[in-house]
């Protein structure tokens, strides 16, 4: 009797491990949805990660959970120290933004000058691991790279006025984008995001046809779009969201906490001691966003901050090529929000969305067993589609490369 009871107790076991580690998931090439365009049949075919299984490690690496928790933890193993040089630029507010720049460490295939100008999630910066071994990856293989700090991310550095990063500003990645069109005149620029950084690249984008000349493409991964929406769902206990919230909402505090004093002290600030007792009591982003970081922008309630910053009024005015990626099994990032890209990828000729079964919040790690490599592929994926634009541009008619402010037509010209 005592050794069934040992045996139903490890099979217990073995079944909740199973379970949670969704072992028994198969492995699958991303779904995708684009048009049938000249441009989106040759990026398929020159993009084989697109088409092909994206296999996860064995052991662990079908858990979405996993995937994101390693991700927050680690960011990346083996994580290479690329070499750059950080920039300041003041902003008419009398905020300073930064953002380092790193060169390419050889020629592009094409021959070309081809700079990624990269906006990091939340409270991020360039000196975070995945930040660094996307960075590094993309250097070897012929770009330069530019990378914002986001306002109020870096450690020992000072706010110079009383204003963070938020959702969907996008100041400082305008000014950085600026910089790099101002010292490299003959650059195409390749616009990258990640999570919160994918949102504001998408409206800085759409809120300006400007803002897409001698843009190549864009890159967007594991974003919601739209903020209302999102954090609605970020309030369910279903995948543990609830509990994510607190820790980010936690982290989030302590980011804004060790900006105290800059954040009272200045005779423009906008957040007084009510708010920050306010802060201190939140358990959630959207308490955090409601006390502290809509009134950054003079919002007057939350509905309207989500509305403003969110990337859903933009995105359908870019017209530059678009990928948009998402994974299946993101803990953060709702179902329902999925329809928002599937929807523009079914309607725009510039969009192609890819929905991986695997992969977590920004984690997409490879590897046979149980660890996972450097490179993850959503590093690869990025780069290789960015290769194939590079070649797609190289080898337009000459009277094509001159603008991207009209892609559409010319999408469905060559379709």
């Amino acid at each position: 009797m005592f050794d069934g009871m040992k045996m139903a107790a490890v099979a217990a076991a073995l079944y909740i491990i199973v379970r949670c580690l969704n072992l028994k998931s198969t492995t699958s090439p991303p779904e995708i949805v684009y048009q049938d365009t000249a441009l989106g049949r040759f990026l398929l075919k020159s993009c084989p990660m697109l088409t092909k299984e994206y296999i996860p490690p064995l052991l662990w690496g079908k858990s979405g959970h996993l995937q994101t928790a390693l991700y927050g933890k680690m960011g990346r193993v083996n994580t290479p120290t690329p070499c750059g040089v950080r920039k300041f630029l003041p902003m008419q507010d009398g905020a300073t933004a930064t953002f380092d720049l790193f060169e390419a460490l050889g020629d592009h295939s094409t021959g070309g000058d081809v700079t990624m100008v990269i906006c990091p999630g939340i409270g991020n910066h360039s000196e975070k691991n995945y930040i660094r071994t996307f960075v590094d990856h993309s250097q070897r293989q012929g770009y330069r790279c530019a990378v914002l700090n986001h306002l109020g991310a870096l450690p020992n550095m000072e706010l110079t006025s009383p204003r963070m990063f938020t959702y969907g500003c996008t100041w400082e990645y305008a000014a950085m984008v600026a910089y790099i069109r101002r010292a490299f005149p003959q650059t195409l620029l390749v616009v990258v995001g990640f999570s919160l950084g994918g949102n504001i690249v998408c409206k800085f984008l759409g809120e300006n046809l400007s803002n897409q000349e001698g843009v190549l493409c864009c890159v967007s991964v594991c974003q919601g779009y739209n903020a209302l929406s999102a954090q609605e769902t970020f309030l369910q206990w279903d995948q543990g969201r609830r509990l994510y919230n607190f820790v980010l909402a936690d982290n989030m505090k302590k980011l804004i906490l060790s900006h105290r004093s800059s954040l009272l002290e200045m005779s423009s600030s906008c957040i007084g001691d009510a708010d920050l007792i306010k802060l201190c009591a939140a358990t959630s982003l959207m308490q955090i966003d409601d006390s502290i970081m809509r009134k950054f922008h003079g919002y007057s309630s939350l509905k309207e901050y989500y509305d403003k910053d969110s990337c859903v009024h933009y995105i359908n005015k870019v017209t530059v090529p678009l990928l948009l990626v998402n994974s299946s099994d993101d803990p953060l990032i709702h179902q329902s929000l999925l329809a928002i890209p599937r929807s523009l990828a079914e309607k725009m000729p510039n969009v192609i969305f890819a929905l991986t079964q695997h992969g977590g919040h920004l984690g997409f790690f490879e590897g046979a067993v149980l660890f996972p490599q450097p490179l993850t592929w959503m590093d690869k994926v990025i780069v290789e589609y960015t290769n194939a634009m590079c070649s797609w541009e190289k080898n337009k008619p000459a009277c094509q490369r001159s603008s991207h402010q009209d892609m559409n037509p010319c999408l469905q010209a060559q379709g």
